[in-house]
């Protein structure tokens, strides 16, 4: 085997779409497109030492990404790595983070991102379904691994960009159907799911998104690149879009150094002139709440993303008031992990003229409404080659025969092909931006001495869109803070509910002697909405 390294030459980037079959199902694709993830770290050859990746005193060019990828890549390899093994990545935003994501694509590994939030029960079901042949953590991560997992360095070196290059003896390359990384989401079923992406799957969404924006590679000049505002996780499938956009189109980006702190995102902004900003609207809200706003240069910022939520019309009047022009350049959509992320987009006029909509699909995706009612709600179905292969280890998949996701949320299209999101059908938390499955915590619930029973639910927030609430009979004096207490360990901080009912008394149940959540939550909502109207 000869020597591999990742060549810098152009690959096609077409508009023309046709329909081929993939995986034996009919789907929309780019005729001409690229087909290997890991032909995009050649990009940074085109950007040189312009900064990639900024986080505190820290500033990683492009090119020392590249040497830094494919030097750890080497010894990873080295130390054994094969190709198509998998490894665990365990740890929050940092340039050790993108650098070793890098380095497992470079050495045709296959990269699984944990979420950093996990608790060491959520960790240890992870760790047993997936059983990584390495695991690349952080400090706070290393902490919670059992010791019999195999474990690797998580700091990365970034070499002289002038001295030898590392020699990678690796055969061939990926075929674009080949998983190219595992995204965890909550699931309906309580304990994370692994969502198997392919090197199609990632490579299809930045097309089209890249397409839709006139950012294709042969359209971005070299003088080109905008600073971004990167504020949520890099293990989240928005991490990911973000992250292989970055490096084809030249854009550096800056990461807030710990928690997200509004008054460091706006410092960031302007210290870095910063152009786009993709985030959830909780944390745009809390910027443009803060003291400091009418302090900061903010002209920079012309393009806010906005994920986790549609843009509704407080939001537009909010960022009227906050950042006078930012309005038209407003863009949000919808999607979801089994998607790979974006299946619909909405920006300028559209976010403006339809709040609340979520935007048409992009250019290679198909669109349904499963058995709409009369008011033509049903379940949205997407069809598109950004779809996952599956759930790893689980034979359970929803996607149908025909190829249609069957996504669980609610909806509509309008006669101009808009869609409208409606509910959820399988009543998913989403607490800033983060989906919580209230089975799994339930179970945790369940796992605690002197817990009855409970039901949990979301509740509306005025920060956060939703928070989590727990209604829970007890015994033995159990209170709220007890239980929040033993539920620490077991979740991830985001989903330890933050609103309780202690109970007594059994919960009610309906006629199939099921506890009756809806009732709970709707008596719950009531109370809140009253207290509200108390406190005004």
């Amino acid at each position: 085997m000869g020597e591999q390294q990742v060549a810098p030459t152009p690959v096609a980037w077409g508009k023309e779409i046709g329909a081929e079959e993939v995986r034996g199902l009919p789907l929309r694709t780019y005729t001409e497109r690229p087909r290997d993830v890991a032909g995009l770290l050649a990009f940074a050859d085109r950007w040189g030492d312009r900064p990639h990746i900024v986080q505190g005193a820290t500033v990683v060019t492009f090119a020392g990404l590249r040497r830094a990828a494919e030097t750890k890549a080497a010894q990873l390899c080295a130390d054994g790595l094969r190709p198509g093994d998998r490894v665990l990545l365990l740890g929050f935003n940092s340039p050790e983070w993108i650098i070793n994501f890098w380095a497992c694509v470079t050495a045709r590994a296959v990269p699984v991102l944990g979420n950093a939030w996990w608790g060491r029960t959520e960790l240890a079901d992870s760790l047993a379904l997936l059983k990584p042949s390495l695991v690349l953590a952080d400090s706070r991560g290393a902490r919670s691994l059992p010791d019999d997992v195999p474990v690797g360095p998580w700091v990365c070196e970034v070499p002289d960009v002038g001295g030898t290059k590392p020699a990678l003896r690796l055969a061939g390359a990926h075929h674009e159907d080949d998983p190219a990384a595992f995204v965890f989401t909550s699931g309906t079923s309580g304990k994370p799911k692994a969502v198997v992406l392919s090197h199609r799957s990632l490579l299809a969404g930045l097309h089209m998104l890249l397409h839709i924006t006139r950012r294709l590679p042969q359209q971005v000049e070299e003088s080109t690149g905008d600073a971004g505002l990167h504020t949520g996780p890099m293990f989240h499938i928005g991490g990911i879009q973000t992250l292989i956009r970055a490096i084809t189109v030249g854009d550096t980006l800056v990461m807030p150094a710990g928690k997200f702190d509004p008054a460091e995102a706006l410092r960031l902004i302007e210290q870095w002139r910063i152009v786009r900003w993709s985030a959830v609207p909780t944390m745009v809200s809390r910027v443009l709440e803060h003291s400091e706003v009418r302090n900061r240069n903010l002209t920079s910022l012309r393009s806010i993303t906005v994920g986790g939520a549609p843009v509704h019309s407080e939001f537009l009047a909010q960022l009227r008031a906050g950042l006078p022009g930012i309005e038209p350049r407003v863009a949000t959509g919808y999607g979801l992990t089994e998607n790979g992320g974006q299946a619909t987009a909405a920006s300028g006029k559209d976010t403006t003229e339809r709040p609340g909509s979520s935007g048409r699909p992009l250019p290679c995706v198909e669109l349904k409404i499963l058995d709409p009612t009369e008011h033509q709600d049903g379940e949205i179905l997407i069809r598109c080659p950004t779809q996952m292969i599956g759930y790893f280890g689980v034979d359970d998949s929803p996607i149908d025969d025909e190829g249609w996701l069957h996504t669980g949320d609610l909806g509509h299209l309008d006669e101009e092909g808009y869609l409208w999101i409606t509910g959820r059908a399988k009543d998913m938390i989403i607490r800033g931006g983060e989906n919580i499955a209230p089975a799994a915590v339930e179970e945790a619930l369940a796992g605690v001495g002197g817990v009855v029973e409970s039901a949990v639910f979301g509740v509306p927030h005025p920060d956060l869109g939703e928070e989590v609430m727990a209604v829970v009979v007890v015994e033995n004096g159990l209170t709220a803070d007890d239980l929040a207490r033993e539920l620490r360990p077991r979740l991830a901080s985001f989903a330890v509910p933050t609103r309780w009912r202690i109970e007594q008394e059994p919960l009610p149940t309906t006629h199939s002697g099921k506890i009756d959540k809806k009732e709970l939550a709707v008596e719950a909502r009531a109370e809140l909405a009253a207290t509200k109207g108390d406190a005004a």
